[in-house]
């Protein structure tokens, strides 16, 4: 059976997505038959690339997209695009048209998120947060007093 699923590309800890098509007994980073587009959760708002005429290829020839790329293809419009074509209200280059003319905005790459230093985690960065905002507590609390 062919999937549309996410194989995972990027750094350690500083993941984003290729949108691949591939028989569902492949690993998850293992070899693929195309790809049809990426994914980036570390931008805000995410980066969602999908090539539709490919997309509705393959699902006009039966692949089934996982859950992550079903939502992807919900946030997008593919799904929406494809229930279409299915009914026969429009034709793939009818429907990559209507893509094309309404283009999504991109994300700025500058807001990206960086990953955390080496032997920084998440609990320690909370610490020291929670910390600091103590010692500010302290610190106005001593400014009332001495008022």
């Amino acid at each position: 059976m062919v999937r549309i699923r996410l194989a995972r590309v990027g750094l350690k800890k500083q993941p984003s997505y290729r949108i691949v098509v591939t028989d569902k007994r492949n690993a998850r980073d293992g070899k693929y038959l195309e790809i049809i587009g990426h994914y980036n959760p570390r931008t805000r708002p995410d980066t969602e690339v999908v090539q539709e005429d490919r997309a509705l290829y393959w699902l006009s020839v039966g692949a089934q997209p996982s859950e992550a790329v079903d939502s992807i293809f919900n946030r997008t419009g593919t799904k929406e695009r494809y229930a279409r074509l299915l009914s026969g209200d429009a034709t793939v280059e009818e429907l990559v048209a209507e893509v094309e003319a309404n283009p999504r905005e991109m994300p700025d790459p500058r807001t990206n998120y960086p990953a955390p230093a080496a032997g920084e985690s998440k609990l320690k960065a909370r610490e020291a947060a929670a910390a600091a905002a103590l010692a500010a507590e302290a610190e106005e609390e001593t400014e009332e007093a001495a008022e």
